[in-house]
């Protein structure tokens, strides 16, 4: 049992692991201001646009509801509001991911640092005059 542990912690201390979590964890929070975002500023204006039209409450009704049976309905209204929400999480995972990959080819392009300059002929021959000495004693 303690090796199966031990293969755990390696496995959920590893760099990859940890950075999947910290994602999951601010995906989470990013979709819930991007929910909010779409539920409470952007729908509003378009269904202002469109006539004062609350797209979640849109439905087509199979069968009235009755004491016995709730209502069949398809909530089209509800799936068009998700698709916006969708296509705003994508839009902004697009360009994160093409600001990162713009900072990671600013890193690979940067230069080299520049070469040692050439010692000087006094250093050559001091450096020469320091060897011979070496080789002497």
């Amino acid at each position: 049992m303690s090796k199966f542990l031990t293969e755990f912690k390696e496995f959920a201390m590893r760099g990859n692991v940890m950075d999947m979590a910290v994602g999951v964890i601010i995906g989470g929070a990013f979709g819930k201001i991007v929910t909010s975002l779409v539920n409470d500023v952007i729908m509003p204006l378009v269904g202002l646009v469109v006539g004062g039209v609350d797209f979640t409450n849109l439905k087509w009704v199979f069968a009235e509801a009755t004491e016995e049976t709730p209502e069949a309905a398809l909530m089209y209204g509800q799936f068009i509001q998700n698709v916006v929400d969708f296509l705003i999480i994508a839009f902004c995972i697009f360009l994160m991911v093409k600001a990162i990959a713009r900072l990671t080819k600013k890193k690979e392009e940067a230069p080299a640092p520049a070469p040692a300059p050439e010692p000087s002929a006094e250093e050559k021959l001091l450096t020469e005059i320091r060897d011979l000495l070496k080789d002497k004693k």
